[in-house]
């Protein structure tokens, strides 16, 4: 008897979550991105805000809540309703290192959220300011090596990607770089071009305006091949650097508990908009590369990372100093 009532109960919620599902958005939706404006979170959320806005009947309202490496707003979303009204803009950053960095988190990566729909992955970009005498990742090397502790690398933060992958380069190369941590990878890039710090590992969206407008210069790619957008750029991996591969992905989560066709109907608008062409094109202006992925495989692209990036953190000997 009591199998047959939990039975019920289940059809109910299944039931009741299909009708919401049929009205969805039904108010408007908070988008948070836990980094400051100008990084590619920022930039890619507000480009399919943007869309979502023109198409349904409610505005997505894109929310910088910044702070702790991304927690506080990889927080909030963990403790609101689970409704679908409130997303985040996870990334590998806030859903497979900060669990590793951070030992005492609010939420769990996995269970407190449902994977809803990917935007993207995004290559990042070796840069250097314009009076640093380097070409390239060997003559950064030689010149890492010939004067230790002179090059300075900004981040957007302890434990972000862009803070993690100097020690992966260091590490690699046998040198020493010295991390200096912003409220932002916007405000590194700025300091870069005043000569504050000589160095910057930003993702395509957060530096390409900044490269075109010749205010600093690329040095490598992190993608295995070379990118359209920087094709006289050349990879990690073709200048020494085997196997130098970051590409991170970038995309929508929700509360952990919100009823399934609602994912379904976010993941499924959401991938629409991804394969029109405009936004293809929008994206690759970017640098960003659209990656539509179902909830499934989106979940488990972050199971994977969760122990790719552990190791990555562990190897590198990254902390939170």
């Amino acid at each position: 008897m009591k199998s047959v009532t939990n039975g019920c109960v289940l059809m109910l919620a299944l039931a009741a979550g299909a009708a919401h599902a049929q009205t969805y958005p039904a108010r408007p939706v908070r988008f948070i991105v836990p980094q400051a404006p100008g990084g590619a979170s920022d930039v890619l959320s507000r480009i399919v805000a943007q869309k979502l806005t023109e198409q349904w009947p409610q505005q997505v309202v894109v929310d910088n809540r910044v702070g702790a490496g991304g927690n506080i707003g990889t927080e909030l979303t963990a403790k609101a309703a689970p409704d679908g009204y409130t997303w985040v803009l996870g990334f590998p950053g806030t859903h497979a290192i900060n669990p590793v960095l951070y030992k005492n988190l609010s939420w769990d990566p996995v269970k407190s959220f449902e994977p809803t729909a990917n935007l993207a992955v995004v290559p990042y970009v070796v840069v250097a300011g314009n009076n640093v005498p380097a070409k390239g990742m060997q003559e950064l090397m030689a010149l890492a090596k010939a004067k230790p502790g002179y090059l300075k690398y900004g981040s957007a933060g302890n434990g972000t990607v862009n803070h993690l992958i100097g020690p992966m380069i260091a590490t690699a190369g046998g040198v020493q770089l010295t991390h200096v941590p912003y409220r932002g990878i916007a405000i590194a890039v700025t300091n870069i071009i005043a000569n504050e710090v000589q160095l910057a590992f930003g993702s395509m969206p957060s530096v390409i305006g900044q490269i075109r407008g010749g205010l600093i210069r690329p040095l490598a790619v992190t993608t295995e091949r070379r990118l359209d957008a920087l094709k006289d750029v050349p990879t990690m991996i073709e200048q020494g650097f085997a196997g130098f591969v970051v590409t991170p992905w970038f995309g929508i989560l929700t509360t952990g508990g919100t009823p399934p066709a609602i994912v379904k109907k976010i993941n499924t608008d959401v991938n629409q908009l991804l394969t029109q062409k405009d936004m293809a094109e929008r994206f690759a202006a970017q640098g960003a590369i659209p990656a539509p992925w179902s909830p499934e495989e989106f979940a488990k692209v972050i199971r994977s990372d969760i122990v790719k990036w552990a190791k990555v953190v562990k190897d590198s000997g990254a902390t939170l100093d």
